[in-house]
């Protein structure tokens, strides 16, 4: 009995060593892991398991757990042989299981149980049972029916209760959350959780003195309080995506060392109607109670659009939030020390009342960064970039006008990856001009094979280039590839923009025809080398670009035979806070069909001056696909010195020439 007993615990314990570790993550989280792992709650855990299985054996089988019986089989004809022996004392008949247990006489232990299987029908071992008249007992088998029976109503119990506890803990949920429906899910950071100073801002400076003001305000009122003035209500940052507007806010709370409020504009409309206003007034609520304090709306315009314009106009759940919202700017109870600073990127289509003096006080616009701005967003964002000593800042600046501040840290991260990929210890300026291209045009794919359709973009894209290098008022070339990327992008010829000329907008009617000629100067490549028969579709883009380009012109800008007449205006959708109106033709059915065909006349003009230019240089456009096909790739420089061989260059070009290579250090 004691080797039974030592071997059950023996097997327990190697069990529960085999799952130590599994076991051991779970009760690691409770509170008194070191006694829990201890000896002693290792033999309380083996004791436990002992008595439930004792207990479960016992109530599902009937029998003991402990009680061992040596088991021995004898065959039907045995026993009836032992019967006629007379050596058979007693037989237990299980008519359920087939089988009868028999004791003989002489048996030492009553330990020894002998096995007879029988058949359903045994009327011979009746007889010699009769005739020897042997002690004969029908008994049932264990039924563990009943117990199953309660086992599984206790389950269903247990079931049933789990389910009903699970709908009441949801529907006080949902209760509570009812009650909560209108609270304001504004995040609330106090001073020190901001984390960003001017000194992280950069490229933004215009922006960030007119802001300075707002910082005096909220740490010294009572300097403007003195002489009469009054603090700002609202300020409202517009700029296009990326340039720092949400940042710069975080900025302002930062400097102020104030509580700061975030929501954006969308988190205020919901499918119920009031819901948006209940929020803003809970907003305004708290806000009151941390003042003086800055809430920051990001996308305004999300909740602030025109009201009562388009097909949607009416009191609907937008407009009654946008009017509790002009009612806690600017109503009958003042908001004292509360600065609300507001970010969009569309100011066309808020509503005027949102825009008056006494709501947004101020407008300050976030633009692209110019070159010293640039310079600033690139020394910050490479502070932890690990750069090669040939990489120059001042470089990159140049070589990246029109980005923001988020295509210039997205370009840096890019190259990171690149330089990671390409197993080098710094980025290098490979790496750089990869990832300019790869956040302006695209992936770079695997290059194609020396075939005809490759030769026929190479004359394509030098079209392109070659144009871009001969006309006088057009931006110099940075490089010529015929290396394709992603989206459909076959080569291109890039350009150096004019970062002054991008700034300002102010676009020359000669740079424009310019442009309209190099669009097409890759059309006129296929048709003059190729023939007409061989034109393919990769102008499409091209051609709807001058199309574009060249309606400008005549309808909006004046520069054409028509005259100075502004005879269209930019088109306005209806959903974005426009009205029918804008629709509606500006100009008779004549006037129309004058401009298409001035803007046809432009076109064909352009693009004859473009076949013309490459039908001249025959010799030279075939000497440079030799070389595009061989390098797959001609830098700027190479370019304009084969070009140079073949043909003078404009003296408008050579001056641009050199002035980009002294602002890019390469002279």
């Amino acid at each position: 009995m004691k080797n039974i007993w030592q071997q059950i615990q023996n097997d327990i314990v190697m069990e529960i060593n085999h799952h130590k570790s599994s076991l051991s993550k779970t009760i690691l989280n409770s509170q008194n892991t070191k006694t829990i792992l201890g000896q002693k709650s290792y033999r309380k855990l083996i004791w436990k398991i002992l008595a439930t299985g004792i207990i479960t054996q016992g109530i599902l089988l009937g029998t003991p757990a402990f009680a061992k019986n040596t088991e021995k089989n004898l065959s039907y004809s045995e026993l009836l042989e032992k019967i006629q022996a007379e050596e058979v004392t007693k037989i237990d008949a299980y008519p359920s299981e087939g089988i009868a247990k028999v004791k003989l006489k002489g048996q030492n232990s009553s330990k020894v149980i002998y096995i007879v299987n029988t058949f359903e029908y045994n009327p011979e071992l009746l007889v010699q049972v009769r005739n020897q008249k042997i002690d004969f007992e029908l008994k049932r088998s264990p039924d563990n029916s009943i117990a199953m029976g309660i086992i599984f109503n206790i389950l269903i119990v247990f079931i049933v209760i789990f389910i009903l506890l699970t709908i009441l803990r949801r529907s006080s949920q949902s209760q509570g959350n009812a009650l909560n429906f209108g609270k304001s899910r504004a995040r609330f950071q106090m001073e020190a959780k901001t984390g960003v100073f001017f000194d992280d801002v950069a490229g933004i400076e215009e922006a960030k003195e007119e802001l300075q003001e707002v910082v005096s305000f909220l740490k010294k009122p009572e300097k403007f309080t003195a002489i009469g003035a009054q603090i700002p209500k609202g300020v409202l940052l517009v700029g296009p995506p990326g340039t720092g507007k949400t940042l710069l806010a975080k900025a302002i709370a930062g400097e102020a060392g104030v509580p700061f409020f975030s929501i954006s504009g969308s988190e205020f409309v919901e499918m119920f109607v009031g819901v948006g206003a209940s929020r803003v007034r809970d907003l305004f609520k708290k806000a009151k109670e941390s003042a003086p304090c800055i809430i920051f709306i990001d996308e305004i315009d999300a909740v602030g659009r025109q009201r009562g314009a388009g097909i949607g106009g009416g009191n609907d759940e937008r407009e009654q939030t946008l009017n509790q919202l002009l009612t806690e700017m600017d109503g009958f109870e003042g908001n004292t020390g509360i600065i609300i600073i507001a970010a969009t990127n569309r100011p066309d289509v808020l509503d005027a009342a949102l825009l008056r003096p006494g709501r947004f006080d101020r407008q300050v616009t976030v633009g692209l960064p110019a070159y010293k701005g640039r310079l600033g967003i690139l020394e910050v964002h490479a502070r932890n970039k690990k750069l090669t000593p040939e990489i120059s800042l001042e470089v990159i600046a140049r070589k990246t006008p029109g980005f923001s501040g988020a295509d210039l840290a997205n370009m840096l991260n890019e190259a990171a990856i690149l330089t990671a990929r390409r197993h080098k210890e710094g980025i290098t300026p490979v790496e750089i001009d990869d990832a300019i291209d790869r956040v302006t045009i695209g992936l770079s794919l695997t290059p194609l094979l020396d075939s005809k359709k490759k030769r026929l973009i190479a004359y394509h894209e030098l079209g392109h280039a070659l144009l871009m290098t001969l006309l006088k008022n057009s931006d110099p070339l940075n490089k010529v590839t015929i290396i394709p990327r992603s989206g459909g992008i076959a080569g291109f010829a890039q350009p150096i923009m004019d970062e002054g000329m991008i700034d300002s907008g102010m676009y020359t009617r000669g740079w424009l025809i310019d442009r309209i000629t190099i669009s097409l100067g890759g059309r006129a490549a296929e048709e003059e080398i190729f023939g007409s028969a061989e034109v393919t579709v990769g102008a499409a883009n091209d051609i709807r670009s001058v199309a574009n380009l060249a309606r400008e012109m005549v309808t909006r800008y004046g520069m054409s035979d028509l005259g100075p007449l502004a005879l269209e205006n930019p088109s306005g959708e209806v959903f974005l806070g426009r009205g029918w109106q804008s629709q509606q033709s500006e100009y008779s059915e004549e006037l129309a069909t004058k401009i298409d065909h001035q803007v046809r006349a432009m076109a064909f003009h352009c693009y004859e001056k473009a076949r013309k230019i490459i039908r001249e240089n025959r010799v030279l456009i075939d000497r440079l696909v030799e070389l595009l096909i061989e390098k797959e790739i001609i830098e700027g420089d190479e370019f304009r010195r084969i070009v140079s061989e073949y043909t003078e260059l404009p003296k408008r070009q050579k001056f641009d020439i050199n002035l980009e290579k002294k602002s890019l250090g390469l002279s």
